[in-house]
């Protein structure tokens, strides 16, 4: 299976409405969907002090966040991204006028934002399907999930080997 083609500003896609975009940023992808004559629907960080970019640190650690149409070669910028409807294979795609009319219906609006339970890629695939869902919500609980099972082995060695060491005195 190839590998899905990526875009850029300079060099877009065809996206259609109803399509799920992914963005790939520095450091995690960010997902919007697409609405038509280039806008998207996203989510991003309520301002809550300096200006951030999407890119930024702030857009992943931020607990509120706003529903906003933007165009979509604004929002990539200078990183890429790729029509990506991913779960179509697992969920049935609403019928586009009513992705489309939910989304519009959530613009300008204030939503609570968690990177492991309601991030970008959930708000867009609940737009997409009716059920959000985040691959990379479950990475990274599968992630943490496995730093917090070694940091435990490790607890458990070194009280092992204190032990031990107790009973050699």
């Amino acid at each position: 299976m190839a590998a899905p083609e990526r875009f850029s500003a300079a060099h877009p896609g065809d996206p259609q409405p109803g399509d799920l975009i992914e963005i790939f940023r520095p450091a995690y992808q960010h997902w919007a969907l697409y609405l038509g004559d280039g806008y998207i629907i996203n989510v991003a960080p309520v301002d809550e002090g300096p200006p951030a970019t999407l890119g930024s640190a702030k857009s992943v650690f931020s607990r509120k966040a706003l529903v906003k149409m933007q165009l979509l070669k604004d929002v990539v910028g200078n990183d890429t991204y790729q029509i990506n409807n991913k779960y179509d294979s697992t969920y049935a795609p609403l019928p586009v006028e009513e992705i489309i009319r939910r989304a519009e219906y959530l613009i300008n609006e204030e939503v609570s934002y968690d990177l492991l339970g309601n991030n970008c890629e959930h708000f867009v695939t609940l737009l997409r399907y009716g059920e959000g869902v985040s691959e990379q919500a479950k990475r990274a609980i599968g992630a943490i999930g496995l730093v917090t099972a070694a940091a435990g082995a490790f607890s458990l060695l070194g009280l092992l080997r204190s032990r031990s060491r107790e009973r050699q005195y």
